[in-house]
């Protein structure tokens, strides 16, 4: 596998959304018992949106992006199962926050930047996937 313009689109949203998410994390729009002083709401509404565009590139670029050599169905490895797991947070997310519950959104939204951003980050980067070998092998010479 070589670095395609694909992969290269997949990694750059994968890395900006992993870098992104803390921001909107941090900058979020508070509840009635914050101060108002703690409350970010044109910063949390950016770098929400940026982050959630970088996760649904990051989510569509990896259904063309396919290892027939871990185990898998049609190309199609395990971590593929975050592709749907992002789309269907991302729906329940917004739909929690268009219905007024900030906090099922919240949640949603952070074990979303954990579970796909944190996890599946630290899974692809191990040395015996094709991500792992290009960053730790070619780019930084410790394999």
């Amino acid at each position: 596998m070589t670095l395609t313009p694909l992969i290269a689109i997949h990694l750059s949203a994968a890395l900006g959304a992993l870098a992104l998410g803390p921001l909107a994390l941090w900058a979020r729009r508070g509840h009635a018992t914050q101060h108002v002083g703690t409350q970010r709401p044109r910063l949390h509404r950016a770098a929400g949106y940026a982050w959630v565009t970088l996760m649904l590139v990051t989510a569509i670029t990896a259904l063309f992006i396919r290892d027939f050599k871990l185990p898998n169905i049609a190309g199609y490895t395990p971590i593929h199962l975050l592709v749907p797991v992002t789309f269907g947070t991302l729906f329940f997310a917004f739909r929690a926050l268009l219905r007024g519950h900030i906090r099922r959104h919240r949640i949603a939204m952070t074990t979303l930047y954990v579970s796909a951003c944190l996890v599946a980050g630290a899974f692809t980067l191990l040395p015996n996937r094709y991500l792992g070998q290009l960053v730790w092998g070619e780019w930084m010479g410790w394999l």
